[in-house]
């Protein structure tokens, strides 16, 4: 990696957790400056305007959930512990998702709908490959005959992906980890009784 994209790195991963926990509009360059003790110009030196590091930002904290949600999911053969990583992934990590202001996807999500018509499409492609990926797994579940045949896989992944973002939400508020644990154990029991068989 060059200097230049040391750089970039750097400014990316010391104003992530301000652009969350402030939102993207409100995140002010005294922020950004203060986050990273370089001027004005060095960070227009790498990135075109507030908007283009937003960009990098929110590509930069999708990708980490993602690559950690695929890691976890990695290390299991079975669609059933596929998902059920998947969904553990979240309530293993909720103190670190907390601390950082929150799930950057459902942040970034609600910011960008009311006034961040550039970050939009991006959040959208984070949703849908998520969905895609729960879809998939489920799918690999009922070819492998550990799920049941009639489920619609996208119904389950479109209402999981809710219980997820807000059980977060939930925890978040409230500052009680188990109201998270509570979301992902039942969860865990609808596999059980309505997907599994």
């Amino acid at each position: 990696m060059s200097k230049a994209e040391q750089t970039r790195q750097f400014i990316i991963e010391k104003t992530a957790p301000i652009f969350n926990k402030k939102g993207y509009f409100a995140t002010s360059l005294s922020d950004i400056t203060t986050a990273t003790g370089l001027t004005k110009g060095s960070i227009y030196g790498n990135f075109k305007d507030k908007d283009d590091l937003a960009l990098h930002v929110y590509t930069y904290q999708s990708k980490k959930i993602a690559d950690g949600v695929d890691q976890l999911i990695s290390q299991h053969r079975t669609a059933l512990k596929k998902l059920y990583a998947f969904f553990d992934f979240y309530k293993e990590n909720f103190k670190n998702i907390a601390a950082s202001g929150g799930c950057p996807l459902m942040n970034a999500a609600i910011e960008a709908d009311d006034s961040l018509p550039f970050l939009t499409p991006k959040v959208k492609r984070s949703f849908t490959l998520w969905r895609q990926r729960l879809i998939s797994i489920l799918e690999e579940g009922i070819t492998s005959g550990e799920f049941k045949q009639h489920i619609s896989a996208e119904h389950f992944a479109i209402t999981f992906m809710a219980m997820i973002e807000g059980g977060i939400l939930l925890a978040k508020i409230s500052g009680r980890g188990k109201d998270l644990t509570i979301v992902i154990d039942n969860m865990k029991d609808m596999v059980d009784r309505e997907i599994k068989f």
